[in-house]
């Protein structure tokens, strides 16, 4: 190895050993899974024979799931340690997952779906409160913004791979990428006993709420919803800029693709960046206030692509994604920051199963809201998405302040 390619490998890891061990954990994580989504529709639809419309509802169900059990795995994180619980719902995960390779039926299907993604969505909160428990509160944001980049390269990195199981499309192969998922979780489980068992939560700090307060936690639950708000932006990106290109441009199919990959470069390349003003709720707001500008400014400018020529719409659509990823980056820097800054510190799980649960729920509306307003209304229905945005981001920064009050209040009536 040479000395500028030694170079250029520490660059591009971080400082923290603790935060590079994590993303090592991270990124056979991700593999694993872009290896399982890229395939899962192909899998259920031709290898298990079930209908669009089956697959379409199991999902739905599940995605509700998944939305009740983020706060019951927050709280059970606060209650028996993060660790802990992310090591048992990792290994139900590799179990649940390796069920899939069992299905034979739409009932079956029904609650291995549901089971899993309930684990999934469970895991996922769990895994956010285990970087409030073993990542200083100065580096927390900008450790998980470096872990989001390593995310966005493990899913490319999955997808990439799941193209040979695709071109063989038998079902040995697409077995073998679910076994393979189902060995990515085992992994993890093992790796995650060298993670430390917490210890950077600020428990000495004066409680918000009580602890099973948080989804009464008023100021708190706008935040989430707002910032919820604010991740329809998922849908516009996956479903609503598909489903525009293929029926409302005369863009060519390879700008879909296109769009995947310019927004997975943008989140690799600026997402740590996007973190460095994102310093208090204040900032964070602000920050959110900008990504809800230029989100709904994404909107405007997909509307505006319809009707142009292949070469005018596909530049207008590339210029949509630039400015949907630069909102992407900032809200998810600033929606960190909130979830953490907010809390109650002495139940820092309940209050990520609460936010986590916002998210989850606008994942599972998303698609729908955009296939009928944007999609069902051509140019003119874009205008939905886009005041939901500006107006969502706009109000993030009284919302905080309420919450920023809430939180004097109870240090003073606890003091």
């Amino acid at each position: 190895m040479t000395t500028a390619t030694r170079a250029a490998r520490t660059r591009m890891l971080h400082p923290d050993p603790l935060v590079r061990r994590l993303s090592w954990i991270l990124l056979v994580n991700t593999v694993g899974t872009g290896l399982f989504i890229t395939v899962s529709a192909l899998y259920f639809t031709r290898i298990v024979g079930l209908g669009v419309g089956q697959v379409g509802l199991g999902l739905t169900l599940a995605g509700i799931c998944g939305v009740a059990a983020s706060v019951p795995a927050g709280r059970a994180a606060d209650r028996w340690g993060s660790r802990r619980v992310l090591i048992v719902l990792t290994v139900v995960e590799a179990a649940g997952m390796a069920s899939y390779t069992l299905v034979r039926s739409f009932a079956v299907f029904l609650v291995v779906v549901c089971a899993e993604t309930a684990v999934d969505r469970g895991s996922a909160v769990v895994r956010n409160t285990l970087y409030a428990d073993v990542l200083p509160k100065e580096t927390r944001v900008a450790g998980r913004a470096y872990l989001r980049a390593v995310t966005n390269v493990g899913l490319g990195v999955g997808a990439a791979l799941a193209a040979v199981a695709l071109q063989l499309d038998t079902r040995t192969a697409y077995v073998v990428v679910i076994l393979t998922n189902a060995a990515s979780f085992a992994i993890v489980a093992a790796m995650l006993l060298r993670i430390p068992a917490g210890g950077m939560r600020d428990t000495a700090a004066p409680p918000v709420a009580k602890p099973r307060g948080a989804v009464r936690d008023l100021p708190f639950f706008v935040v989430t919803v707002l910032n919820a708000l604010l991740g329809l932006q998922f849908a516009v990106l996956n479903v609503g800029i598909p489903l525009w290109v293929a029926r409302e441009t005369s863009a060519p199919r390879a700008v879909i693709a296109a769009s995947m990959i310019l927004n997975t470069v943008l989140v690799v390349a600026l997402q740590v960046r996007a973190t460095r003003g994102v310093l208090d709720p204040g900032s964070a707001a602000r920050t959110c206030r900008t990504a809800g500008l230029l989100l709904a400014a994404a909107c405007l400018v997909i509307a505006v692509s319809h009707g142009l020529s292949p070469v005018a719409a596909t530049l207008v659509l590339l210029t949509a994604v630039l400015l949907q990823g630069l909102g992407e980056v900032l809200s998810q820097a600033g929606g960190w920051l909130l979830s953490y800054e907010l809390a109650d510190p002495q139940a820092t799980g309940a209050y990520q199963g609460v936010f986590n649960a916002g998210m989850s729920a606008a994942m599972m509306v998303g698609p729908a809201l955009i296939t009928s307003t944007a999609i069902g209304h051509g140019p003119a229905g874009w205008a939905i998405p886009t005041a939901l945005f500006a107006v969502s981001g706009a109000a993030m920064l009284p919302a905080v302040r309420w919450a920023e009050r809430r939180r004097a209040a109870g240090a003073i009536s606890t003091g």
